[in-house]
């Protein structure tokens, strides 16, 4: 397996913002534990957007727990996050998931959701020019009065992606955030990630199992497989930038890798079946 890191273009490679090293994470199961991940390697440069993809079981939430410092790692694992080991939620690393609904808080309008990490650190002018900077990335500063339950589900998921970037986050997890809107909500949204990312310079993280969604947002795509999960295969995408739902998506190399991609996780499938029960209740 290889795999290349794209950098925007820029003449130097980017430090790090993750790297991994023989990653692995154990749970309790019965009187012994069970690997959910096993032997990972890999590494993240800032700036980068990588797509997570595979197969049902394969730990991909998993992953992401790692990352955000939810979950620990096997003695043995190397997990660092701008080159310090992960042993809690690492500095401006932040995440984002599906369940926009649940996530954001009904009885305050879109300005207060927004605002909730910041109330304890900024006020007045600050405060106001932070949650208004946000929105206006998001294109919703003139939603900030009203209340969640009021806006759509794609609006709904707007502001709650907002409230992180109001965090001026240097990374994102991202766990299936579009993974409940319809697709024409879903292909709005994916352009204004790429937008997003490019006027924030942000680390992006991205959960699918939307395969053309993974190749669409990544630089890469690692492929995730088995039981317990590992890496199946780590996928370059050398697609031009800025991305087209129209043109990319007919780009013959767009094919190329979703075949690729296709092939590794319907390989993967394969090659677990027997051992389905044995990866029940990871993701």
């Amino acid at each position: 397996m290889t795999s290349t890191t794209v950098s925007h273009g820029s003449a130097e490679p980017e430090p790090l913002a993750f790297e991994c090293v023989n990653l692995s994470v154990d749970v309790p199961a019965d009187k012994q534990s069970r690997r959910l991940l096993d032997d990972l390697t890999f590494s993240i440069r800032q700036g980068e957007i990588i797509s997570v993809i595979g197969t049902s079981g394969a730990g991909k939430t998993t992953l992401m727990r790692v990352l955000g410092g939810l979950m620990p790692v096997t003695p043995d694992s190397t997990a660092l996050a701008a080159g310090e080991p992960i042993k809690g939620p690492p500095p401006r690393v932040l995440m984002v998931f599906q369940d926009y609904a649940n996530s954001l808080l009904p009885w305050r309008t879109v300005k207060k959701n927004v605002a909730l990490g910041l109330e304890t650190s900024l006020r007045g002018r600050e405060l106001d020019e932070r949650i208004d900077e946000a929105l206006s990335l998001v294109g919703l500063q003139h939603r900030a009065g009203e209340y969640p339950w009021k806006l759509s589900g794609g609006m709904q998921q707007r502001v709650q992606i907002a409230r992180a970037l109001a965090l001026r986050p240097a990374c994102l997890l991202m766990d299936e955030p579009f993974g409940a809107l319809d697709a024409m909500t879903k292909s709005g949204l994916q352009d204004e990630l790429l937008r997003l990312q490019e006027q924030t310079g942000a680390t992006i993280v991205f959960i699918t199992h939307d395969v053309e969604e993974a190749i669409y947002l990544g630089d890469r795509v690692i492929v995730l497989g088995g039981i317990p999960g590992h890496i199946e295969h780590i996928l370059d995408v050398n697609l031009p930038r800025p991305r087209d739902q129209i043109t990319t998506r007919e780009n013959p190399e767009f094919l190329r890798l979703r075949h690729a991609a296709y092939e590794s996780v319907l390989s993967s499938e394969q090659g677990s079946a027997g051992a389905t029960g044995a990866g029940a209740g990871t993701r």
